[in-house]
């Protein structure tokens, strides 16, 4: 059982990377109900997890290695009961205020056109991707996946090659 300290400590952790929870479970779901369902799951499973955190990595690091293997895990977990539909991924916010709607219709369809190119990709260079929207730099990358920093730049050059292979075939589509 955790004390009150412990309890503090992971509320505080929760408030500066609950965007990254959210941003692993839309990149890992096809619905906004998936994406709930699972960002609850990697709640839980942080919350599980946090008397093993050793602090020899960084709070953000742990966070992000903890959202990224739950969404793998519940990936391969759940495919068979998820939803055979065509992702409805939500999108950025975009400012209400913005006057050219066009431009709006636009950036809609890219944000949504960029996240259906990445879960196409193998997970963990969906996972690897992120990380790099997110500007972590090699050593952060390398240490949530747990692999080298030379491994980070290979795989990070070979999935932006697939992703723009990806998102050039999607602009080709009716």
């Amino acid at each position: 059982m955790l004390n009150d300290d412990e309890k503090s400590l992971f509320l505080n952790w929760l408030d500066e990377n609950g965007a990254t929870v959210m941003k692993v479970a839309r990149a890992y779901t096809l619905t906004s109900e998936e994406c709930q369902d699972l960002a609850q799951e990697i709640l839980l499973q942080a919350w599980r997890s946090l008397p093993n955190f050793e602090r020899k990595a960084a709070p953000a690091t742990w966070f992000y290695r903890v959202a990224l293997q739950t969404a793998m895990n519940w990936n391969r977990k759940d495919k068979p009961r998820r939803s055979k539909q065509q992702p409805l991924l939500e999108v950025q916010a975009i400012a209400t205020d913005c006057v050219d709607s066009a431009e709006q219709a636009q950036h809609r369809d890219t944000v949504e056109q960029l996240y259906k190119a990445i879960n196409q990709l193998p997970k963990t260079d969906a996972a690897l991707v992120l990380l790099y929207l997110d500007e972590l730099s090699y050593r952060e990358m390398a240490e949530v996946l747990g692999i080298s920093e030379n491994n980070v730049g290979v795989k990070l050059n070979r999935a932006k090659k697939v992703l723009n292979e990806l998102m050039k075939g999607q602009s080709h589509e009716p």
